[in-house]
């Protein structure tokens, strides 16, 4: 099947030509330019949502029961599993497409599991191009799962509207994973597996760190205060059971009283101008870090700055502006 084919088969619907798609901008950021060129004009109509939290917080599960919840609002949805690879081979072991295989035989529901490929940040470089492919395939809501490694995992802010965080009780302390800047991403809190002993607990402590952390912000900027209590969304906290469905109705209330916070505030247009500058940083580091990467493996000038870093001559602070000088004029 050629390039404009799967194009075509993608704007009407055709799973097959996703996933194609899917695996050209994973491995080639000159193909995924292409496709990104080509559908561009038929995406922004998707509402994404992030999950993330610490391993074992049940973010399969959990997204599962919700997937089934969007299922009977007539939603179609597409789910993005980030899983970690492998420092040694580069591959993943996608236990998503384990985890939620009931939901692969569903209809209106396309699952892609992609491996973060060494990313930091929680999420895979392709990810933003996945979710075009997505979002021109027809979603109505793409959920992102990532990495779930915990403090670290913030680069979901810039891609998804509403951010929600797992936690469960009994894992220790856990609430290490919404210190610094996860507390600051997360717009609601959800204490999984609710029927555990501690779950009370667990919400009393969020709660007391989400206080300290409005005290904080209001104490320290005096001159915004009153804007900001009228214009900043305070994080909700929710309990459920990701088994039997409990409290999800409530989940699914909250979710759209997000929603409708960023349009009726505007800030819905904030997020979409960071969405933008953060993605085309990560395009332009991508590919200068590519170009650097070329420069490094062709031009014998580099090795000569080798020899003057090793033989002291040189400090690799002045070697890397003198590889950035022949990036900008490589004849020089």
């Amino acid at each position: 099947m050629d390039f404009q084919s799967l194009i075509d088969g993608l704007l009407k619907g055709d799973a097959r030509s996703a996933a194609r798609l899917m695996t050209l901008v994973e491995n080639d950021i000159e193909l995924a330019e292409k496709v990104i060129n080509s559908i561009y004009d038929k995406t922004g109509n998707a509402y994404v949502l992030g999950i993330t939290g610490a391993p074992g917080s049940g973010k399969s599960t959990f997204i599962a029961a919700l997937t089934k919840k969007l299922i009977a609002l007539r939603k179609k949805i597409g789910i993005i599993c980030i899983d970690p690879s492998s420092p040694l081979t580069g591959g993943a072991l996608l236990g998503d497409r384990i985890r939620m295989k009931e939901s692969f035989s569903v209809k209106n529901v396309f699952i892609r599991s992609m491996a973060n490929r060494g990313q930091l940040g929680g999420l895979s470089r392709a990810t933003e191009d996945v979710i075009k492919i997505l979002d021109a395939y027809g979603c109505d809501i793409i959920i992102i799962e990532t990495v779930g490694v915990g403090q670290s995992e913030v680069d979901i802010f810039h891609s998804a509207a509403t951010v929600l965080v797992l936690l469960v009780p009994g894992l220790g302390d856990d609430i290490q994973t919404i210190k610094a800047g996860i507390m600051e991403i997360t717009d609601i809190f959800v204490v999984n597996k609710m029927d555990l002993p501690g779950a009370d607990r667990k919400v009393a402590e969020i709660q007391q760190m989400l206080e300290l952390n409005l005290k904080y912000r209001y104490e320290n900027h005096d001159n915004q205060k009153s804007s900001e209590k009228g214009n900043h969304w305070i994080p909700e906290i929710l309990k459920v059971n990701s088994l039997t469905g409990e409290n999800f109705d409530e989940l699914m209330k909250a979710i759209e009283r997000h929603r409708n916070f960023l349009n009726q505030s505007g800030l819905i247009s904030k997020y979409l101008e960071n969405r933008i500058k953060s993605e085309t940083r990560q395009i332009v580091k991508y590919k200068l870090i590519k170009k650097i990467e070329e420069l490094l493996e062709k031009d014998d000038k580099i090795d000569a700055y080798m020899r003057e870093v090793k033989n002291k001559s040189l400090d690799p602070y002045s070697m890397a502006n003198k590889i950035i000088k022949l990036l900008e004029n490589p004849k020089s």
